[in-house]
């Protein structure tokens, strides 16, 4: 104990010694980033939710009126809002489930012993490292009716891909899919990797075959990490706007973040955006609980 005492003395001998001790150093790091947090997230948050009770409009001068919770019934009431969510959730079932199907099926394909496996890996990672900008221009080119590559190897002749509505959300979904199943792809291989493989030696003395095998012990011990890509690709496609903007900039294929846009910058709704968006934040959240408990249930098996 007074061996204890006395090397705690020391430590904070030295440490005063240098001029900061380990409390205020870690206090240095700290404040600034709780305080950066506060400002920049939690600050927004609240003052946006006092405007969503309002019937606030940042284009006027009027000062903001406090309206309780008609911003909301009106939102939940109104059929034109509804559709936009049910286009969203069809656009994010159609891009998570493609690149949940694209990602771990590469992921499959590159866990065995190929020539360049690194190589090929990294190549395959270069759509997530681009800017969404660029990935947005670059296949508004690629669908172009005109002289578009996808026409031509398609045979489409003139087909007009950001045009027409459930098309262009199709696009959409495609070009996310090619964007973020990498991503998927990445995870997936370090749950593949961490497999042990005495269960796989096991299973071939047993002569199980390959469906018995990827559905008895490759799926089940994925599947965990599986869902932890399917919660992050699913609160990202919630909040799809630069390249559904940028692939139809008239936007035809209207997502849930677009109407949101619309009503804050175009038509100057700002105390009804606010409430829209408190809306979203809670089906996301509302979502991602689902999928969490999902994702325990998986890990207790």
């Amino acid at each position: 104990m007074a061996t204890t005492m006395i090397t705690t003395l020391e430590r904070s001998s030295r440490a005063a010694a240098r001029g900061l001790s380990d409390i205020s150093i870690r206090n240095l790091f700290i404040i600034p980033t709780v305080l950066f947090l506060i400002v920049f997230n939690i600050f927004p948050l609240i003052y946006s939710l006092g405007y969503s009770f309002t019937d606030f409009r940042a284009s006027t001068n009027a000062p903001a009126n406090f309206v309780g919770l008609q911003n909301y019934r009106d939102l939940l009431n109104d059929p034109y809002v509804w559709s936009n969510f049910a286009i969203t959730a069809k656009y994010v079932i159609i891009s998570v489930a493609g690149q949940l199907l694209v990602g771990f099926g590469v992921a499959m394909l590159l866990n065995r012993d190929i020539p360049l496996k690194g190589l090929i890996t990294t190549l395959l990672l270069l759509p997530m490292m681009l800017s969404m900008a660029v990935v947005g221009l670059f296949w508004k080119l690629l669908y172009d009716p005109s002289w578009g590559v996808i026409n031509y190897a398609l045979g489409l002749g003139n087909f007009e891909w950001l045009a027409d509505p459930k098309m262009a959300r199709y696009a959409v979904a495609l070009t996310d899919i090619w964007m973020w199943s990498p991503f998927v792809m990445l995870l997936s291989l370090a749950g593949l990797s961490a497999v042990p493989k005495h269960l796989y030696e096991a299973a071939a003395i047993d002569r199980a075959g390959p469906f018995y095998t990827f559905f008895r012990i490759t799926l089940p011990l994925v599947a965990p990490i599986l869902m932890i890509a399917v919660i992050f690709r699913t609160m990202e496609a919630f909040k799809t706007f630069d390249l559904a903007y940028i692939l139809t900039s008239q936007p035809t294929a209207e997502l849930i973040s677009i109407r949101l846009y619309k009503m804050a910058f175009q038509e100057w709704q700002t105390g009804r955006s606010c409430a829209m968006a408190y809306i979203v934040l809670i089906m996301v959240l509302a979502i991602t609980n689902i999928y969490v408990k999902y994702l325990n249930k998986v890990k207790e098996r």
